[in-house]
């Protein structure tokens, strides 16, 4: 009985370093295109991107629909991870903040869907991040719709 116990011991050890290696995605259900769970193992460095808001247009103005700007936020927070070596399947943590569109009078979460699906899900990156998305009263400049904030995770 011991010796059965030191092995499976033993096992759960090697194959639970083996599996530690692994950062673990845990898809939602019906296919929504996000992480439920995403476990980020110990060995494995962090990086927390700071707040990313709409890029100015050529015009100094901002994309005036969401998905626009969720288009020119996701492009500008590629840039900053290729910049660290990373991409955007190394994001396991995403969270988005959505105020009201004027012309909607709420938030345009279809219009975010519809930008996030140009990075994220079928046809995309299939390393899905666990997400959050929240309408907020305001940002600090009236023209921003969204702002997005990620955390990525990439093995040392």
């Amino acid at each position: 009985m011991k010796k059965l116990t030191a092995i499976l011991l033993a096992a759960g050890i090697t194959m639970g370093g083996a599996m530690a290696d692994d950062i673990v995605r845990t898809p939602a259900p019906g296919g929504f295109p996000i992480s439920t769970v995403v476990e980020v193992p110990s060995d494995v460095t962090t990086y927390y991107l700071s707040g990313a808001v709409p890029p100015k247009l050529e015009d100094g103005t901002f994309a005036r629909t969401t998905e626009e700007q969720t288009v020119g936020i996701l492009n500008s927070i590629k840039k900053t991870l290729e910049e660290q070596g990373l991409t955007m399947g190394d994001i396991v943590k995403m969270q988005v903040y959505l105020v009201a569109d004027p012309d909607l009078g709420k938030m345009d979460f279809a219009g975010f869907m519809k930008g996030y699906a140009q990075f994220f899900g079928e046809g995309a990156e299939t390393k899905l991040p666990a997400r959050s998305a929240f309408e907020v009263k305001g940002l600090a400049f009236p023209e921003w719709l969204i702002e997005i904030e990620v955390i990525a995770a990439k093995k040392k």
